[in-house]
């Protein structure tokens, strides 16, 4: 099963808390996402290794990070 990494960002895009999950495929990662959501957290990202698979709001849906 494939792992993921969920993360929740402050207002100004700082990280506000993250955890990594095993899910059966991208759409139950993005289920989880929302049902563990913490109150004050003001954007959610879904992570499959180094590609952002998830964003809400989605002013970054797609972005891949650089590096090793």
């Amino acid at each position: 099963m494939p792992s993921y990494e969920i993360c929740y960002l402050n207002q100004d895009g700082s990280l506000f808390a993250k955890f990594s999950t095993i899910c059966d495929d991208q759409v139950k990662a993005k289920v989880m996402a929302h049902a563990m959501k913490l109150e004050g957290a003001k954007q959610i990202e879904v992570w499959d290794g180094r590609s952002l698979i998830y964003s809400r709001p989605s002013d970054a849906a797609g972005r891949r990070v650089s590096g090793p």
